[in-house]
């Protein structure tokens, strides 16, 4: 009986090592993963601004809140349950889903740099904004940016299930969720200090403040559009990469060949990291072009019958 009690604690104590020794890896794979997303996260981060500018400044931190909200509970209730799942039992759809969302990211990414250079102004929907409340538009600021961040946070939980798909579950479950709450708070932090920037710059360039105090205020309300305007693009071009890139490590014959451009210019690393990034994302461009050809047509191609039939 004594020699079967310790037994039991031999094991129970043996399973509490191999626990601790995983979860000990957490720090390191939370890393290895936040690096491999870090595309996904300056999209993320370049893209939110756009859906609080214009909106009445009392309102932009509780809006920020509102969308990091949920986007923690669309990652740690939805996804990451989801990836996991998917992960017993069909993970080969994983690496598909991945590539279905790297194109939704190119063909994003291909309509905003289309729209930056068309002369062509959709002047309905200005009409439209025109006529709703600002509650209203608030609400559909929230639904629309929760969307984009749902496409995104998808992204990330995969790539981050994908780094830990060979580890112990209990690691899995852990680098998940320190993922989605670092990241989430990384991310709509960030947002929440530039929306307010041009705020702290004005209350700095007041009268009543030293001199080099309020010129460093004047010079941050100055640059500060300049400065959305250029995340703007920074997350346009993020959008194409980090799409491609996704899509490319799906087909083994793109894969090697980014493998094999990375292999090329290993002696000098931000070089190498330059030319991955603009591979993919003159890929990702080209790819959202065929893309948005494709929906065009279906589109046109349904539109006589939604008339015939109405």
């Amino acid at each position: 009986m004594a020699s079967g009690l310790l037994a039991l604690l031999d094991d129970v104590s043996a399973l509490v090592k191999v626990s601790a020794a995983s979860l000990d890896d957490v720090p390191a794979q939370v890393s290895k993963t936040t690096g491999k997303v870090s595309g996904i996260v300056i999209d993320d981060t370049a893209v939110t601004p756009k859906y609080v500018v214009g909106l009445d400044p009392s309102r932009e931190l509780s809006i920020i809140y509102h969308i990091a909200k949920k986007s923690l509970i669309n990652k740690v209730l939805l996804l990451s349950p989801a990836a996991l799942l998917l992960g017993i039992f069909a993970p080969w759809a994983i690496t598909p889903i991945l590539m279905l969302g790297g194109a939704f990211l190119c063909f994003e990414g291909y309509e905003k740099v289309h729209s930056m250079f068309s002369k062509h102004h959709d002047t309905g929907k200005e009409e439209e904004l025109n006529v709703i409340t600002p509650e209203e538009l608030e609400k559909t600021r929230i639904q629309s940016a929760v969307r984009t961040d749902m496409i995104l946070s998808a992204e990330i939980v995969a790539i981050t299930y994908s780094t830990v798909a060979d580890k112990p579950l209990a690691t899995q479950i852990a680098v998940m969720l320190a993922v989605a709450i670092v990241i989430t708070i990384a991310v709509y932090g960030f947002v929440g200090l530039i929306v307010k920037a041009d705020d702290i710059g004005l209350h700095m360039a007041k009268e009543k403040n030293h001199g080099t105090v309020r010129s460093i205020g004047t010079g941050i309300v100055r640059f500060m559009p300049h400065f959305l305007k250029i995340l703007s693009y920074v997350g346009t071009a993020a959008m194409l990469w980090v799409g491609a890139e996704i899509i490319a490590h799906g087909i083994p014959f793109t894969s090697h060949a980014l493998h094999n451009l990375e292999h090329a210019l290993a002696d000098v690393p931000a070089l190498a990291w330059l030319a991955k990034a603009v591979s993919c994302a003159i890929g990702g461009l080209i790819l959202g072009g065929i893309i948005e050809k494709i929906v065009s047509l279906i589109r046109k191609a349904f539109k006589p019958k939604a008339k015939q039939s109405a």
